[in-house]
C-alpha cells in the first residue's frame, strides 16, 4: 500500500516552497523564474502551472519578487526563512522519541447548539489540529498540555459555553483503556506500514547508487512531503498509550535514510538546473541535512515564531486536511 497522499499529489505551490526551503534557505538572492520552471518540470508541472504558482505565492507573501529588465526572479522573505528552518527541524525530529507524559490529560468540554453546525464543525476541526480526539460528543481529550492553545482557540471562535480542564483519569488499571480509546490509531498504523512498504524498495536502490540526480530531487521532495503529513496528523501519543506493534520507528528509519542519502545527489540536480541560467547562483545552493538544520535551529532562539505568511499558509493547510479527514471518516465517533 502506498503512503497516503493528497488528492492529485502535491500541488505546484507546495513543491516550489519545499524546493526553495530545502536548497535556498538563508539566501537573499533571487532565482530567475526560468530555473524554477525547469525544476518544477521534473515533477510534471507545466510551464504555465509553474508560473501561476510563482505568482500566487508572491501574492500571498510567501515569495518576494525581483525584476531586472525582462527577467523575473523569486526569493524567500527573510522572516519566513527562520520559520522554514523551524518547520524543517520539526519534520526531521518528528517520531525520534515519544513525548514524556505525567499522566495528565487536557479536556475540552463544550456545548454548541446543533443548529449552529458551521461553528460545531470548525471547532471540531480546530481541536483535531491541536491533537485532541473525541471521547464523547462535546468532550475532547489529549495527553498533551494544550491548555493555552485550546483557550485561545475557543476565544477566537467565540465559544463561551466550553470548559478546559487538566486532570488525571481515575479508576483505570491500564492506560490502554478509558481515555486512550478516544484515539483510533488503526489508520495511522496502516499508513506507517504502507509508507515503509512503499519506500523500502527505493531505499535499496538508493543504497545501490541507482538513483540519478533528477529522480533524487523529485523523490527526496516527495518523501519529505509524505513524512510531513504524518507530523500534521499523528496525535504523537506518549509511549504508555501506543500499541505494541506501532511501526512509526520503522517508517521513520526509512524516511531519514532516504532523505539524508539522497541529499547530495538532489542538490546536484538543483545546481545543474540553476547553472543553466546563472552559474554564480548555482554555487550558492545548499541542502538541508540534520546537522545544518540543528545548528540553524539552535541559533534562532524565538525568532522563528510569530505571524508570517508561511505560518498562516501552514495553518490553513492543516485545517483543510483536518476538515477533509473529518468529512471522509465514516462512522465518526462524535456523531
Amino acid at each position: 500500500m502506498p503512503p497516503p497522499r493528497r488528492p492529485n499529489g502535491a500541488k505546484p505551490q507546495e513543491l516550489l516552497t519545499a524546493l526553495l526551503g530545502d536548497f535556498w534557505y538563508w539566501r537573499e538572492e533571487h532565482i530567475p523564474s526560468a530555473a524554477l520552471v525547469e525544476l518544477l518540470g521534473d515533477f510534471g508541472i507545466t510551464p504555465a502551472g509553474a508560473r501561476s504558482a510563482m505568482r500566487r505565492l508572491s501574492a500571498r507573501g510567501l515569495l518576494t519578487v525581483a525584476r531586472n529588465g525582462r527577467t523575473t526572479a523569486y526569493g524567500i522573505p527573510p522572516r519566513t526563512v527562520a520559520v522554514i528552518v523551524e518547520h524543517t527541524y520539526r519534520m526531521l525530529t518528528f517520531g525520534s522519541s515519544a513525548p514524556q507524559w505525567d499522566g495528565m490529560w487536557t479536556v475540552v468540554a463544550f456545548s454548541v447548539p446543533e443548529e449552529d453546525r458551521g461553528l460545531r464543525s470548525e471547532l471540531r476541526t480546530r481541536l483535531r489540529v491541536l491533537r485532541f480526539a473525541a471521547l464523547y460528543d462535546g468532550v475532547w481529550v489529549t495527553p498533551h498540555d494544550e491548555t493555552e492553545a485550546a483557550l485561545a482557540m475557543l476565544d477566537e471562535l467565540g465559544v463561551t459555553t466550553a470548559t478546559v480542564l487538566r486532570s488525571t483519569e481515575a479508576g483505570r488499571e491500564s492506560a490502554e483503556s478509558g481515555l486512550r480509546e478516544a484515539f483510533d490509531l488503526s489508520e495511522h498504523a496502516l499508513a506507517y506500514r504502507g509508507f515503509a512498504d512503499y519506500y523500502e524498495p527505493l531505499l535499496e536502490r538508493v543504497n545501490a547508487g541507482q538513483v540519478g540526480p533528477a529522480e533524487a530531487l523529485r523523490t527526496r521532495t516527495e518523501v519529505g512531503a509524505d513524512w510531513r503529513r504524518f507530523q500534521e496528523t499523528d496525535p504523537d501519543l506518549p509511549a504508555e498509550l501506543l500499541p505494541a506493534d506501532w511501526e512509526r520507528d520503522r517508517a521513520r528509519r526509512v524516511f531519514t535514510e532516504i532523505y539524508e542519502r539522497l541529499g547530495p545527489v538532489a542538490e546536484l540536480r538543483f545546481r545543474q538546473v540553476l547553472a543553466r541560467v546563472s552559474p554564480d547562483l548555482a554555487q550558492l545552493a545548499a541542502r538541508h541535512d540534520w546537522e545544518s538544520v540543528s545548528a540553524l535551529y539552535e541559533s534562532l532562539g524565538d525568532r522563528a515564531r510569530g505571524d508570517t505568511p508561511f505560518e498562516r499558509a501552514s495553518e490553513a493547510r492543516r485545517l483543510s486536511e483536518a476538515a477533509r479527514a473529518r468529512q471522509s471518516r465514516s462512522g465518526d465517533r462524535e456523531r
